[in-house]
């Protein structure tokens, strides 16, 4: 009976300090959200525009050329809010509105070049000093570190969707 004893406490003991660490995980997670927003914060910044259009300008470099909808669907915005979104962007020569060749009736929104080039100067830093210190890694590690970034953003998508949802105040 003492070795069971000691056993079920060393997997209290291990249960604990995993748990404590998950804390640790989560507390480096909002840090590391909270000095990202302090780099798009600086980049919108530099860009003339607010935050939200910089997060916006940022899905576009990702994911486009895509339609207002789809933006309005990636940025969690109002299509009406889009619409006037991409109005200031195009206004301030960051996008471009360009026809679907697909479906002619529809229009995409895409970056403009200068603005990409701009987009790619200002967050250079963390390709070039970040791959370095990434390359450390194994690759099952770097497999590991993708597959937790995207568990976490899906789990902030989540949120966001459970927050809006909520009632207001």
């Amino acid at each position: 009976m003492v070795a069971v004893g000691a056993i079920a406490r060393r997997l209290t003991v291990a249960a604990a300090g995993k748990d404590e660490l998950i804390g640790q995980v989560v507390a480096e997670l909002r840090a590391s959200r909270s000095a990202s927003d302090q780099v798009e914060e600086a980049a919108a910044e530099h860009l003339g525009i607010n935050r939200t259009d910089q997060r916006c300008l940022d899905i576009i470099e990702r994911l486009g050329p895509l339609t207002a909808g789809r933006l309005a669907e990636e940025s969690g915005l109002t299509t009406g809010s889009v619409t006037v979104l991409i109005d200031r962007l195009e206004a301030a020569g960051h996008v471009n509105r360009i026809p679907d060749q697909a479906d002619r009736r529809k229009v995409l929104v895409e970056v403009t070049p200068e603005t990409r080039a701009l987009e790619r100067e200002l967050h250079g830093y963390l390709a070039n000093h970040g791959h370095p210190r990434l390359a450390r890694f194994t690759l099952a590690e770097l497999t590991l570190l993708r597959d937790f970034l995207r568990i976490n953003s899906e789990l902030n998508a989540e949120q966001a969707a459970l927050i809006r949802a909520r009632p207001g105040r």
